[in-house]
C-alpha cells in the first residue's frame, strides 16, 4: 500500500511553475484586455457627451434669432449644418410653448444592428436638453441625440483588433513561457503599465517600447496602433470642443469676447492681488443706438455695433481688453493702470474715438456715441462691488449727457 501510494506521479515544482505561469499570462491578458476596453468606452463617453453639450450651448445661441423671430427656415438650416458635420444624429427644437420648431435626424439604416443601439443607449441614456434664452427669457430649448455609428464603428475596430492581439500574443506566452518566462513577465509588465497610463493620467501618447521578443514585439505594434487611433481620437475631439467652447465664449456678431468670457476674466482678476492693483474697469453703453435702430433698421444697428467693435480693438490693441456684455454695452478692462489720473484720460481718449460718423451703409452716416464708467480694481475686495461702481458711473456720465447732449 505505502509502495503504492509512492508510486503516484506527483507534479513537479517545474511543471506547476509553468502552469501557475500559463494561468497568469492568460488573466493577464484578459484584465487588459477588459481594461482596454473600458477605458476606450469611458473616454469616449466623456469626450462624446461634453461634444453634446458644448454643440448645444452653441446653437442656442445660433437658435436664438430664429426663435425671436419665428424664422422656421434658419432654424432647420441651422440645424442641417451641424447635423450634416456628424455632431448629432437628431436635432429638435421646441418654442417657448414647447410646441417643434424645427428638427433635423440623420438618415440611418431602419434595421440598425443591436450593438449600435446598446452603444447609443449605455453613452446616452438621455439626450442634451439646452434652454435657448434671449433677454434672460427662456424662448425654447434644443433637444439632442447622439450620432452613435462613427462610435460604434470603432468600438468594433478596436475591440477586434485588441481580440486578435490578445489571442496571438496568448499562444506564443504559453508556447515558449518554459525558455522565456521572465522575458514574458517584462513585456506583459511593461504593457500593463502603458495601459495603466493611458486609463490613470490620459496620457494617449504613451507607447510600448520595443519588445525583444519578436512575437510580442508585434503585440506591441498592433498595442501602439490601437493607441494611435485612441490618441487621433482624442485630439480630434479636443479640438472640437476647444472651437465649441471659443464659439461659446465669444459674440457672434462682433467677434468680440462675450459676457461670460468677461465674468471669468474680472473674476480671475480680482484673484490675482498683482494685477488687481494695476488695473482699471470701464463700462460702456450707447447713448442713441436705439434712435439708429427705429431709423435704419437692425441691419444698420448691426453695422454700428461692429464698426464700434472694431474701434474698441483698435484703440486696446493687446493691452486693453474689449468685451461685448449684450446689445449696445461693452466693457474694457484696463491694464498697467497707476492711479485715477491715468483713467480719465484713457476714457477721454477712448471718447475721441467716437467723433468720427459711422457709416450705415445705405447712403447715410450717424452720430454714435458711448458713456463710459470706471472703477479702480484695487479699491474694491469683490467683483460685485466693482461692477456696481462701474455702472453706477456709467449712468451719471450718461444723465449728464442727457441733460447736455451738445
Amino acid at each position: 500500500m505505502n509502495k503504492d501510494l509512492s508510486s503516484i506521479q506527483r507534479p513537479t515544482f517545474k511543471s506547476t511553475l509553468r502552469r501557475i505561469s500559463m494561468v497568469s499570462i492568460v488573466i493577464t491578458m484578459t484584465l487588459i484586455w477588459l481594461l482596454l476596453c473600458v477605458v476606450s468606452v469611458v473616454t469616449l463617453k466623456q469626450y462624446a457627451q461634453k461634444n453634446l453639450e458644448l454643440t448645444g450651448a452653441t446653437m442656442s445661441t445660433s437658435l436664438e434669432a430664429a426663435l425671436v423671430f419665428g424664422d422656421e427656415a434658419a432654424a432647420a438650416d441651422t440645424l442641417a449644418t451641424l447635423g450634416k458635420q456628424g455632431q448629432y444624429s437628431l436635432a429638435e427644437v421646441y418654442d417657448k410653448n414647447n410646441n417643434l420648431f424645427a428638427r433635423w435626424s440623420f438618415d440611418t439604416k431602419k434595421n440598425s444592428e443591436q450593438f449600435n443601439k446598446l452603444v447609443s443607449h449605455w453613452l446616452f441614456p438621455q439626450p442634451v436638453m439646452q434652454p435657448v434664452i434671449h433677454n434672460k427669457i427662456v424662448v425654447g430649448q434644443i433637444r439632442l441625440t447622439a450620432r452613435d455609428s462613427l462610435i460604434s464603428h470603432f468600438i468594433w475596430t478596436s475591440l477586434a483588433v485588441l481580440t486578435a492581439c490578445i489571442l496571438l500574443a496568448s499562444a506564443l506566452a504559453m508556447i515558449i513561457s518554459r525558455h522565456l518566462h521572465y522575458d514574458v513577465v517584462t513585456a506583459l509588465q511593461n504593457i500593463t503599465d502603458v495601459a495603466h497610463d493611458v486609463r490613470t493620467n490620459r496620457n494617449f501618447s504613451r507607447r510600448v517600447s520595443q519588445e525583444r521578443i519578436e512575437e510580442f514585439q508585434q503585440f506591441a505594434q498592433d498595442f501602439n496602433s490601437l493607441l494611435d487611433e485612441m490618441e487621433e481620437w482624442q485630439r480630434t475631439l479636443q479640438a472640437t470642443n476647444d472651437q465649441l467652447r471659443r464659439t461659446a465664449m465669444h459674440d457672434p456678431l462682433t467677434g468680440l469676447p462675450n459676457r461670460a468670457s468677461f465674468r471669468a476674466a474680472i473674476a480671475a482678476l480680482m484673484k490675482n492681488k498683482n494685477s488687481r492693483t494695476h488695473s482699471a474697469l470701464l463700462f460702456l453703453d450707447g447713448d442713441n443706438f436705439k434712435h439708429i435702430n427705429d431709423t435704419w433698421g437692425h441691419a444698420a444697428g448691426d453695422n454700428v455695433l461692429m464698426e464700434t467693435a472694431n474701434r474698441l480693438i483698435e484703440f486696446g490693441g493687446k493691452r486693453h481688453m474689449a468685451f461685448r456684455l449684450g446689445g449696445d454695452e461693452f466693457a474694457i478692462i484696463l491694464s498697467d493702470i497707476d492711479n485715477e489720473y491715468q483713467v480719465q484720460r484713457i476714457c477721454t481718449a477712448l471718447t475721441q474715438q467716437f467723433v468720427r460718423l459711422f457709416d450705415m451703409h445705405n447712403g447715410h452716416l450717424a452720430t454714435f456715441s458711448l458713456s463710459v464708467g470706471y472703477a479702480l480694481t484695487r479699491e474694491h475686495d469683490t467683483v460685485e462691488s466693482l461692477l456696481e461702481r462701474a455702472d453706477q458711473n456709467m449712468y451719471v456720465m450718461k444723465n449728464k449727457r442727457a441733460e447736455s447732449p451738445l
